[in-house]
């Protein structure tokens, strides 16, 4: 069977590999393990650093891919049968092969009454759940969310299902912010031209935002900016997985602005994937507007690199395995 190789910073191939095997009985501490084979899955900007190569991240056979939908192809444990589809989170996002051994409590039912990659988006709805859990009541307070890839544009769309009164969304790029107000924005701003403590003030008659979120992350993160848009005994959600060190962060400033700073890491399954299941199978939200390309795995070097140069409008790049064709056909 095939699995990811990422052989030097940039580059991909998938390389041939023994298949998985169960032992009969789980191991000790496991209440039961599947093996999955993933169908229809798709690209995070958690896994761009192994993509990109960083020191700070190992990198092994398998990184990097942890959101998808797929079929159980061997079970040694009660909680699911064998051709059962669920949706999967494989851990340290080694699912990059066409089976995987897995532990049975890292998958989830999916919704069946919208499109599969529809589906899917119950895995990063699922993290903006989680976070969102973090905050106060959200209900009639002005939110910022800085980036509008996304975990910005599900950011976007939980708030309005959570009753915020403002939602601005911003971002560098104008192509982003056209999705936007899809996802639930109400107003956006586009960071490369235009100061956006300026402009968000001006949307909020001088005012500053109740609460920031920060959905960029990695070395690209915009944690200064998220100060300068945090008012007064602010709060900010630090959403975006960050680097290990942060160089030139002006925790001073946002000291004396009695911010209170949230993180979020690691969700619920047994609350947050099945809530953000339900919400997508409810129709409360509509996570189509951010489901922008679809590779096939033979074509994973250009997706990859689509999805990490945000080219061509790129929000969230599906990428089918080999399974989904041979099940449909």
């Amino acid at each position: 069977m095939l699995t990811g190789d990422l052989y030097a910073p940039g580059k991909i191939r998938l390389i041939d590999v023994p298949e998985p095997t169960l032992s009969p009985t789980p191991p000790n501490g496991v209440s039961g393990q599947i093996i999955f084979q993933p169908e229809t899955t798709c690209l995070c900007g958690s896994d761009l650093p192994y993509f990109n190569g960083w020191d700070e991240w190992p990198i092994e056979q398998g990184h990097s891919l942890h959101e998808m939908i797929g079929t159980i192809t061997a079970t040694n444990g009660k909680k699911w049968r064998v051709g059962d589809r669920v949706l999967a989170v494989p851990e340290m996002q080694q699912g990059l092969s066409e089976r995987f051994i897995l532990n049975e409590n890292r998958a989830i039912t999916i919704a069946t009454n919208v499109p599969e990659e529809e589906a899917l988006m119950a895995q990063p709805l699922g993290t903006a759940i989680f976070a969102l859990k973090k905050l106060p009541n959200i209900l009639d307070l002005d939110v910022a969310v800085v980036g509008q890839g996304p975990m910005g544009q599900l950011m976007n769309a939980s708030l309005r299902t959570m009753g915020a009164r403002q939602i601005i969304g911003i971002d560098l790029l104008e192509s982003r912010l056209k999705v936007s107000p899809k996802m639930g924005a109400t107003a956006t701003v586009c960071n490369a031209q235009q100061d956006p403590v300026a402009a968000v003030k001006q949307i909020l008659n001088g005012n500053l935002p109740d609460i920031v979120i920060e959905c960029v992350g990695h070395q690209d993160q915009q944690l200064n900016l998220c100060i300068d848009l945090c008012k007064t005994a602010g709060r900010l959600l630090c959403f975006g997985v960050p680097p290990q060190f942060i160089n030139g962060l002006r925790w001073r400033d946002l000291f004396f602005k009695n911010v209170t700073v949230h993180t979020s890491v690691n969700p619920d399954f047994r609350r947050d994937f099945p809530l953000a299941t339900q919400w997508i199978q409810e129709g409360r939200i509509d996570v189509s507007p951010i489901i922008t390309h679809t590779y096939p795995l033979a074509r994973l070097q250009e997706a990859f690199e689509l999805f990490r140069d945000r080219k061509d409008g790129a929000i969230k790049v599906i990428v089918n395995f080999p399974a989904k064709k041979t099940k449909a056909g």
